[in-house]
């Protein structure tokens, strides 16, 4: 039987370990990276049949980066693996794509059978969400809770940069931009979320999940 090939994304190298060596044992690992924007290009060059993502990363969430691939590599299945135990990621994670959502305080347990069921098509939450996720399910799909929603996908993508630190500069190597069209971008988020400084600008995508403390 061929053996499945598995993509991961997680920008700790201990945490990567792990994944492997469980992952290896019954699956190809044809790739590894540590952010989200090079998620997607990977995904987009290897076509792997499972993704295994972590929804906090740098240069591009996991959650958005799972929009732009299930736009771009639709077949590939999408399981998030994330320290994330609100019901508002598991929803957001399940909105972007995801068929899988483990928690990694439970991931020696349950990533496997949580790699067996997303690989047949079957949706799979740690247990430890409990009856919590099973109400995120039962909703019907539509306008995402988090007021990200508001926000375009490239203005997500500036927010996220913007909160790292980065300057226009840098932030206009990343997405292959102009300047001029980074500064526009930060100008709509400043007057869509109604703040004024970079700071107050990273406050709000840490609020939101975007990055970490």
């Amino acid at each position: 039987m061929k053996r499945a090939r598995i993509l991961v994304a997680d920008d700790h190298t201990i945490v990567m370990a792990g994944i492997r060596s469980l992952v290896e044992q019954d699956w190809d690992l044809v790739g590894q990276v540590s952010d989200g924007r090079s998620l997607v290009e990977a995904a987009l060059k290897l076509r792997p049949d499972l993704i295994i993502l972590d929804i906090g990363m740098p240069v591009l969430n996991g959650i958005d980066a799972a929009r732009q691939i299930r736009k771009a590599c639709p077949t590939a299945k999408l399981l998030f693996l994330t320290m994330h135990n609100s019901p508002v990621y598991l929803q957001e994670a399940m909105r972007a794509g995801g068929t899988g959502y483990v928690l990694k305080s439970s991931a020696a347990e349950e990533l496997k059978p949580a790699i067996q069921r997303v690989l047949k098509g079957q949706a799979y939450v740690s247990a430890t969400l409990g009856s919590e996720a099973v109400a995120v399910l039962q909703t019907p799909s539509g306008r995402p809770s988090t007021s990200t929603a508001d926000l375009t996908e490239r203005q997500r993508e500036v927010l996220q940069l913007v909160a790292e630190g980065r300057t226009n500069q840098e932030i206009a190597k990343i997405l292959s931009v102009s300047v001029k069209t980074v500064q526009f971008h930060r100008g709509q988020l400043m007057r869509k979320l109604g703040v004024h400084s970079a700071v107050k600008l990273a406050a709000y995508a840490v609020r939101e999940g975007l990055v970490s403390e």
